[in-house]
């Protein structure tokens, strides 16, 4: 209740303020995703050599309102997505092993000057995670591995401030989670990193990329690394619509929520469609 006390005065105190452009629904985002973050909407497809797992990304991010005014944004929007982890068996059958949903709403400021731009993104989010059919074994009767469904959901703040030069972007970001199931994760989570989107001026159809991203995460007090780097390659201009190949490199407790406590480290390829 205090958190959506919170966005409905400072809604208000904005619009009183505002004396420019106001725009519903805009084309663009204000905050554009933070490349290397693994929360963000994104509309594409990983594949893991040699353990045949998938990941399929399916979402979307808007801003329903913004405000400008002198080299400065304000905007409102949400965030709906999920990511899934598929296993792939040949012959083009890719049971579901887990899925976990995202989603909230979230207020960004962005400030422009020169080459220069910062700014910061907050969202008061949800996620939840389920094990699904692709992980049961329906001759045995039993879930593969041992691991059964139990209830993984999470209720969170989090603020991203940002500061960027040209094509270079630098991000922290600090969450906290005021409700978690199972209670024996951390509330805090402490990030960093940044992503890099190289300009060539005779070079417009397409757009190299990096990025990298390291996140504090713990589970009984105790705290770990997780690291997400990513290298790719957009045809399109940033931040424009376009169409992305990628590698990536995951290391840490894994992303998805019903398996929270297992290690992983594997390289990943794919692609994403940057609606």
């Amino acid at each position: 209740m205090r958190i959506v006390t919170f966005f409905i005065l400072l809604f208000l105190s904005i619009s009183i303020q505002a004396q420019t452009n106001k725009e519903w629904f805009p084309d663009k985002l204000n905050i554009q995703p933070f490349t290397p973050n693994l929360l963000e909407a994104r509309n594409g497809s990983m594949f893991a050599p040699g353990k045949d797992k998938l990941r399929l990304d399916i979402g979307v991010s808007k801003d329903f309102l913004q405000f400008k005014s002198e080299g400065q944004t304000i905007s409102f929007g949400a965030d709906l997505f999920t990511y899934t982890r598929l296993r792939s068996e040949g012959k083009f059958k890719f049971p579901v092993e887990t899925i976990d949903y995202f989603f909230g709403l979230n207020a960004g400021y962005k400030k422009k000057e020169r080459k220069v731009e910062f700014g910061a993104r907050f969202r008061v989010s949800h996620i939840s995670a389920h094990l699904v059919d692709g992980k049961f074994n329906q001759e045995s009767s039993k879930w593969i591995e041992g691991r059964e469904p139990f209830v993984y959901s999470k209720e969170f703040v989090e603020l991203f401030p940002y500061y960027k030069i040209l094509g270079m972007r630098i991000y922290l970001g600090l969450t906290y989670i005021f409700h978690i199931v199972p209670n024996v994760i951390n509330n805090g989570i402490y990030q960093t990193g940044f992503d890099y989107y190289f300009i060539y001026s005779d070079l417009k159809s397409f757009t190299p990329f990096i990025g990298l991203d390291f996140k504090l995460t713990g589970i009984d007090g105790v705290y770990s690394g997780n690291t997400i780097s990513k290298v790719g390659l957009k045809f399109g201009t940033n931040p424009s619509k376009g169409f992305s190949i990628l590698l990536s490199y995951i290391s840490g407790k894994s992303i998805h929520g019903e398996f929270y406590d297992l290690n992983e480290n594997y390289l990943n390829f794919g692609f994403n469609l940057d609606l």
